[in-house]
């Protein structure tokens, strides 16, 4: 979470310590949007990194999207699955460890499709930002 402000790291990692605790019970929901932990391995540091993400289901798979709320830059995770594809998440009380893969456009148009249709407000972070946001699909390990 290099270069997130103080305030926005204290909220979201309240956010998971709560999530963890209450096994989702709390924090499993921020509005329409249904919300799991990613865990990371740091790209650079080598320390998981725990971070609450909206998502949405694609049959086994979770796919997380890289908005970063529209900011110029990808979020640190999204770099850290590209170095590392290897890592956890915990949606409810499961914990998943899992592998990710980026989604290619024509995947990214129908998983873009219906992320819309549950969190409009992803529209809005596209036009807020000249990147093209990625969108990672979460594939549980057997």
């Amino acid at each position: 979470m290099a270069g997130t402000p103080f305030m926005v790291k204290l909220f979201l990692n309240a956010h998971a310590s709560v999530y963890k605790l209450t096994g989702g019970s709390l924090g499993g929901r921020m509005g329409p949007n249904r919300i799991l932990l990613l865990t990371t391995t740091g790209r650079k540091s080598g320390q998981k990194h725990t971070i609450p993400l909206g998502f949405i289901q694609d049959g086994e798979d979770f796919v997380v999207t890289a908005s970063n709320g529209g900011g110029p830059q990808n979020p640190g995770w999204y770099f850290n699955l590209k170095a590392n594809p290897q890592a956890q998440i915990q949606v409810g009380n499961r914990q998943l460890n899992v592998t990710a893969v980026q989604a290619d456009p024509e995947q990214k148009k129908s998983l873009w499709a219906q992320l819309i249709s549950v969190s409009p407000q992803y529209d809005g972070y596209r036009t807020r930002t000249s990147r093209d946001i990625p969108m990672m699909i979460l594939h549980p390990n057997s």
